[in-house]
């Protein structure tokens, strides 16, 4: 790779015309980790890119794949470390229906199949007008089937078996998530330790 001694902002704008060999639109996933190799988050390979430019972090691992642009020719990062250790307060994730989602992994947590996002609802399991509150542990992504099925009941009502009890954000639900998102990707085992500490619980779709 030559000296780099262009401008991030520059780097990032001949990129935004890059011819990218995996043809995909620097979209694809890449695991961020903190200068201690902790996995905390998921970026896209173009955010990825930028961090690296800035000096903010550094690359890792690639996925095999190059990047070209009028300026350079570089591997297309797959896991980058932050340069500076920084402390992630885990606990602060805003509670939304797209992370609800990410928790459950897009299964219905009644039936245990898999949908697409647009084919899921957020499920009350002791019903608003039954005093249940929108809160991590109270919120479970649900298939309109199902949620029709328990309807203002709780699951003990309805006859419905919750497949596990939902948990609020914290480091261990961070790193299921991040399993579920690099399951394909080789280059991230090592980092989330899939062989050591246990199954990342995933739903088949049937």
């Amino acid at each position: 790779m030559p000296a780099l001694q262009v401008s991030p902002t520059l780097i990032f704008d001949t990129l935004r015309d890059a011819r990218v060999i995996s043809a995909s639109t620097m979209n694809a996933r890449v695991l961020v980790l903190n200068a201690s190799f902790e996995p905390i988050n998921v970026c896209t390979e173009r955010r990825a890119v930028v961090m690296i430019f800035k000096g903010v972090a550094r690359m890792e691992e690639h996925n095999g794949h190059m990047l070209h642009s009028q300026l350079i020719e570089m591997h297309a990062p797959s896991v980058i470390r932050l340069t500076e250790y920084r402390h992630i307060p885990f606990e602060r994730r805003s509670l939304s229906r797209k992370n609800i989602l990410l928790r459950d992994h897009s299964c219905c947590q009644y039936c245990g199949k898999q949908f697409s996002p647009a084919e899921l609802t957020l499920d009350h399991i002791v019903p608003r007008s039954r005093g249940g509150e929108s809160t991590w542990d109270n919120l479970v992504a649900c298939c309109k089937r199902c949620n029709h099925k328990k309807g203002n009941r709780t699951p003990e009502e309805s006859g419905m078996a919750l497949l596990r009890r939902p948990r609020a954000f914290s480091l261990h639900v961070n790193r299921q998530i991040m399993r579920y998102i690099g399951r394909a990707d080789v280059t991230w085992r090592k980092y989330l330790f899939y062989e050591s500490d246990g199954h990342s619980e995933l739903c088949v779709r049937a």
